[in-house]
């Protein structure tokens, strides 16, 4: 038999040619290595299954948020100078969040993050990853583990991928770190807030439904090495793959994004925006098995003009974490799904008046705030303190690797198990202390006892 250049069999070669062509024409060859799954089982006894990580990609300002201070003064609050009582006593937060107000306590607030670190990315990666940039490794995010143990190395079997972001990626920098491709997100593009929900590589614009199973019959027209090869192994596995794919394209995996399925009232409640349909996207996802969502949104690097952006984005945020919580409890999904918000840092306290910034605020990884919700964290607390002025923690310090590792606790991922790498390094899900990684402890005092 002829050979080519690479010394593979010329005839082998244009048989997974073919297939990989064929691949390409029903959604490309992601879906081929990530549509032979099932959806994965609860398993007895875990407290939380899934994870909505609710990212405000830039910094979202905690004293306009869930740490305000009036008290300091209008160069610290600036316009937003009555924060509303919520549903649990002694807890305020900002007058333009009324719905998340009569929630609280489904959710905690944790008022004394900290990292100390100002840029966008490196303060990204210590958030996700809890560890320190800089390393020799580049470690992978939360979702990328969550990804690899509770997903594909547990048996995750579902046709959407385990590890969801909506809908454009959190960062530059890689969220499977050291960890293979199969790690990665899938990042669904879009705006869920459109119809339809544009997600990459389920739904081509200007395709119709009818469109694609004319391309799925003219494939299995053309498809000649299936009628002469019906016992091969590469064959069938391709076969199988496209089916898969045609499932997630027109079956019950593209069901799962098509939000037209909802009641209007229930969209509504949402909100007919991009992070308010994201939220409700979300929740379809884990009602549908998927084990880590992500929603990424941006907007929140507000060096100028801080307050008139958030006149715009907390009215959006307020409607679509509330409506979101709401229904993870209306359905029976609260318990099993923690609800992480938060970003890299949070803002400068002293707000910036002049120009060019206009009332802006800078970055400011000192001390910002997090909410967690569901999934066996404790609602109705505030974690740790800010001062006076939310420049600095005066009670508790919470660092990432606490939060992190509180959500690993609460998903029963083991912080001692060994993360595969390519460099044959003893890396773990939770540093060892040997990393000097900075912690004030797990946050027991809103976990179960």
């Amino acid at each position: 038999m002829k050979r080519n250049k690479n010394s593979r069999p010329l005839s082998a070669l244009n048989r997974r040619e073919a297939i990989r062509r064929a691949l390409l024409g029903v959604g490309g060859l992601w879906l081929a290595d990530h549509l032979s799954f099932r959806v994965w089982a609860a398993t007895p006894g875990v407290r939380a299954q899934a994870v909505i990580q609710l990212w405000m990609w830039g910094g979202p300002p905690h004293l306009d948020t869930f740490d305000p201070k009036p008290e300091a003064g209008n160069d610290y609050c600036g316009p937003f100078k009555n924060p509303i009582e919520t549903n649990v006593p002694g807890i305020r937060i900002c007058e333009l969040l009324p719905l998340l107000a009569k929630q609280a306590d489904k959710y905690s607030i944790i008022r004394s993050m900290t990292h100390g670190n100002n840029g966008h990315e490196t303060a990204a990666y210590i958030v996700q990853t809890g560890r320190m940039p800089g390393g020799r490794l580049v470690y992978p995010c939360i979702g990328a583990i969550d990804s690899l143990l509770r997903g594909y190395d547990a048996g995750y079997k579902g046709l959407i991928p385990p590890y969801i972001v909506m809908t454009d990626p959190i960062g530059r920098f890689s969220p499977n770190g050291f960890l293979n491709e199969r790690y990665q997100p899938f990042v669904t593009g879009g705006n869920p807030a459109q119809t339809p929900f544009a997600v990459e590589g389920i739904i081509a614009p200007g395709i119709t439904d009818q469109h694609q199973r004319d391309r799925r019959e003219l494939l299995h027209q053309l498809n000649t090495l299936g009628h002469v090869m019906p016992n091969d192994a590469e064959l069938t596995a391709a076969n199988q793959a496209e089916q898969q794919a045609y499932d997630m394209i027109l079956g019950d995996g593209a069901k799962v994004f098509d939000l037209s399925q909802e009641k209007p009232e229930v969209r509504d409640r949402y909100g007919r925006t991009k992070f308010g349909q994201s939220c409700l996207a979300a929740r379809r996802l884990v009602e549908h098995g998927v084990p880590f969502v992500t929603i990424n949104s941006p907007g929140w690097d507000t060096h100028k003009e801080n307050f008139q952006a958030m006149r715009r984005m907390l009215p959006d945020l307020d409607k679509g974490m509330s409506a979101l919580l709401q229904d993870l409890s209306d359905r029976g999904l609260f318990d099993r799904t923690i609800v992480w918000w938060g970003g890299e840092f949070g803002r400068t306290p002293k707000i910036q008046w002049e120009e060019p910034w206009n009332g802006g605020r800078g970055h400011w990884g000192q001390c910002f705030s997090a909410v967690v919700a569901g999934g066996g964290f404790k609602g109705g607390q505030v974690v740790g303190a800010s001062d006076d002025k939310g420049e600095q923690v005066a009670r508790r310090p919470v660092y990432p690797v606490d939060l992190l590792g509180s959500i690993y606790e609460l998903l029963v991922i083991d912080g001692q198990t060994k993360l595969p790498n390519p460099y044959g390094v003893d890396t773990r899900v939770m540093p060892t202390p040997d990393e000097n990684v900075k912690s004030g402890g797990l946050l027991k005092e809103i976990m179960p006892g």
